[in-house]
């Protein structure tokens, strides 16, 4: 292991985090938050120094980059980035160590959970450093850096690889560097667009920067107690729905929209299969809030929705949890079962390969739905030979592998997670979705962590148990195992 150039690398990505800090800076700066600007000063001071440690003891490194100094690196830089980022919260005096590391690493893994029991309390620099974070992860920390990579000597296209999410065929162009240059420039237009139309639906420029930063990244994190539905506007509701739809397509398909063809989503299987699922949840959720019925003292009481907002909340809440995003405009805990269920599931399902949602991703349900489909036919007619498709890519059986590996790892890890909350005293519904919530990088889930809670009741050890969900959530299990496995480890 080149520990050396590791070193190196982390120095140049821990100067690039205190550097971002300087916006939030800025923001105190406008807003007289000098307590808070102190802080934040005194962040970026540390951050410099740790940089300059980190670059000194890797200025001798090697240049050579091999699979596993990627994976190590790619892994690591997740954890540090929680770790620089957590920084400001503990100098502003805004939380503890462990409380800090927690949001941080929720915010750059753009998760969205969150131990801030009064938002609103917090000074607003702090917040949008909050959803600053989740920008920058949202389309990959490490992507980020590919583009300087090259010039340090370090191998750009090993950490795209490790880094990208997803199984997703579709490449834009052949240089690494061209590919990140391509998402960013996507991902700022995006940026732009969103913050204006918020503005112009009555939002100040604060809020709508800031709900831009943590909608395009599939975040949630919000500067208001409510969330969204703090705000009760129908357009800002459906803007924001809108550009939640958009982070749970791939970034590349949304280039090829605009440059090659505007028919390019319809084309694609993965993106009829997402809409296709949220469509069909939103047409059973609303109806069982119109004609659903819960029992209290026995007795069956009609829930009362009206249609139009039973449409509205369901259409909201649904978009919000199968891209995991995470943002409210209804407390769904006093939802039927039926409709709560639903959204349970739909946690685990996430967006499109190459996006900034979690879950496992629409591209994984599709293989592996057809993939169960053949088998099944095959019980019947064993000499039938098929190749599962996507796009008329035929599915290798590498690939097939990896998804069938990704899924057993997938239902292992929730299972462990799950039994390890409750162990440390979560109720069941709290414990199930407290992983299901950070796995998927969903933020809120049920009971005790719900939309209308936060995480702060979570015991410290579940917090840190948490973080590193978060972590496996956002690179996608197998760069996070794969540290457990003694010969990743060993000299050769």
């Amino acid at each position: 292991m080149n520990y050396r150039l590791i070193s190196k690398y982390l120095g140049f990505f821990t100067g690039a985090i205190g550097l971002l800090m300087l916006p939030s800076m800025l923001w105190a700066m406008y807003y007289s938050e000098w307590s808070a600007f102190q802080g934040f000063l005194l962040s970026v001071i540390v951050t410099a120094l740790i940089a300059g440690l980190l670059i000194k003891l890797g200025a001798t490194a090697s240049t050579k980059m091999f699979q596993r100094e990627a994976l190590f690196m790619v892994t690591s830089s997740w954890f540090v980035a929680a770790i620089i980022g957590a920084i400001p919260f503990v100098f502003t005096g805004s939380l503890g160590p462990i409380d800090a590391f927690f949001e941080s690493m929720s915010g750059f893994t753009t998760t969205g959970s969150t131990v801030i029991i009064d938002i609103e309390s917090q000074a607003k620099s702090l917040l949008f450093w909050r959803s600053f974070t989740q920008w920058i992860g949202g389309v990959g920390i490490v992507v980020l850096a590919v583009a300087v990579l090259p010039y340090l000597g370090a191998g750009g296209k090993q950490l795209y690889k490790t880094e990208s999410t997803g199984t997703d065929p579709r490449g834009i162009t052949p240089r690494i560097k061209d590919t990140a240059s391509m998402l960013y420039k996507t991902y700022l237009a995006l940026t732009l667009l969103m913050t204006i139309l918020l503005i112009m639906a009555g939002m100040s420029f604060y809020d709508a920067i800031c709900h831009t930063l943590s909608t395009l990244s599939s975040g949630g994190f919000t500067t208001k107690q409510l969330s969204i539905g703090a705000y009760d506007s129908v357009a800002i509701e459906w803007i924001v729905i809108f550009f939640m739809m958009v982070a749970g397509t791939s970034l590349s398909l949304i280039f090829m929209m605009f440059v090659k063809d505007w028919k390019a989503p319809f084309k694609d299987a993965e993106w009829r299969t997402y809409m296709g699922i949220m469509i069909g949840a939103c047409i059973l959720i609303s109806l069982n809030l119109i004609f659903g019925t819960h029992f209290e003292n026995g007795v069956a009481v009609k829930d009362g929705y009206g249609i139009g907002e039973a449409f509205r909340k369901t259409m909201f809440q649904v978009v919000s949890i199968i891209t995991g995003t995470g943002f409210g405009t209804d407390d769904y805990e006093q939802w039927p079962h039926f409709s709560r269920m639903l959204l349970f599931v739909g946690m685990f399902l996430g967006g499109c390969a190459g996006s900034t949602a979690g879950g496992i991703k629409m591209v994984r349900i599709h293989i592996l739905s057809k993939m169960a489909f053949w088998r099944i036919e095959n019980t019947f007619t064993p000499k039938t030979v098929r190749a599962v498709r996507i796009n008329d890519h035929v599915i290798d059986d590498d690939t097939r592998k990896s998804v069938n590996t990704f899924f057993v790892l997938y239902i292992g890890c929730f299972a462990f997670g799950a039994i390890f909350m409750s162990m440390l005293g979560l109720p069941f519904e709290s414990a199930m979705g407290s992983v299901a919530a950070t796995l998927n990088n969903i933020g809120p889930g049920f009971d005790m962590v719900g939309p209308s809670q936060d995480f702060s009741q979570v015991p410290v050890l579940g917090k840190l148990f948490l973080s590193l969900c978060m972590a496996m959530g956002r690179l996608e299990l197998f760069c996070i195992c794969v540290m457990f496995v003694p010969d990743f480890w060993r000299h050769r």
